[in-house]
């Protein structure tokens, strides 16, 4: 070990082994050690010292300091597979609880204003990486861990590799979007960016795919370029491919394979925000006859 690298704790150990015994994402196993290091500085000495009445304290700290109901509940989650799993003391979580999530509908995009956004990436390569994520509904690391193998132009299919939850699942390739994808293909081939079966938007080293936060500033450019004064992500498109195809009449457990959710209530959110499903229904008022 280098003499400048900290030695690692045995606690942290234990609780990183338990991660990796789990199989646990690399953000999950980052998110527990950053919310049991926020709980430490709060307590100023050894997490696992702390009793049920630090906890709860801990808990009346995160609130009065204005935390976000979805950081605090992610901390809660964190601190929950520490001292149940790391410490089997889960009964010290007792006086901790999560709050309720405030519910918000999402941003979505009209057909006008998604031909827009695209329109205005700055370079083919963002443009059809837009596409995809709004012809496809694939979340952007979805998107950015995509292969040229995994494209079937037989089939019209994209393989979608370990996504969300380690599932794989395929994705639609409508005719647009293949034509799409062979100009960006021709277009990296030619000045040399893409590798054979390489990834299919690679970053400025080949070898390395494009990072979300490098197409989530490429987006922010084009809603800008485009003047489009709504908050957009990248789950924007997500969310605008969705709603979308509900107005398309698209049945919902189709959109909830499409989408990979793994339960309907979470796709059933769109019917809140389906605005052309909205201007069909009429309204009981109509039918009123004149007095």
């Amino acid at each position: 070990m280098n003499a400048s690298t900290p030695a690692i704790s045995p606690l942290r150990q234990r609780m990183l082994d338990d991660m990796h015994m789990r199989q646990l994402a690399p953000k999950t196993q980052a998110a527990y050690l950053r919310a049991v290091r926020y709980f430490a500085g709060f307590l100023q000495r050894s997490p696992d010292t702390a009793t049920a009445e630090d906890l709860r304290r801990f808990q009346l700290h995160m609130v009065d300091r204005g935390m976000s109901a979805i950081t605090l509940n992610a901390t809660i989650t964190g601190l929950k597979f520490f001292f149940d799993v790391t410490l089997g003391r889960g009964e010290l979580m007792d006086k901790m609880s999560y709050v309720r999530v405030p519910h918000k509908l999402p941003v979505v995009l009209s057909r006008e204003e998604a031909a827009r956004l695209i329109a205005a990436a700055s370079n083919l390569k963002y443009q059809t990486a837009l596409s995809i994520a709004y012809g496809t509904g694939l979340r952007v690391s979805e998107v950015i861990a995509l292969k040229v193998g995994d494209i079937d132009s037989q089939r019209m299919t994209l393989r979608v590799e370990q996504g969300k939850g380690h599932k794989d699942r395929y994705a639609m390739l409508s005719p647009i979007l293949l034509e799409r994808l062979r100009g960006w293909w021709r277009l990296a081939h030619a000045q040399g960016k893409m590798l054979p079966n390489g990834w299919l938007f690679p970053g400025m080293n080949p070898v390395d795919p494009l990072t979300a936060r490098q197409l989530n500033r490429a987006i922010h450019s084009a809603a800008e370029a485009a003047r489009i004064d709504k908050r957009v992500s990248m789950h924007t498109l997500r969310h605008s491919f969705a709603t979308h195809l509900l107005e398309q009449k698209v049945d919902i457990r189709v959109i909830q394979v499409m989408l990979g959710h793994r339960r309907l209530e979470t796709t059933t959110l769109y019917t809140h925000v389906a605005t052309e499903l909205l201007r069909e229904v009429v309204s009981p008022l109509e039918r009123l006859q004149p007095a």
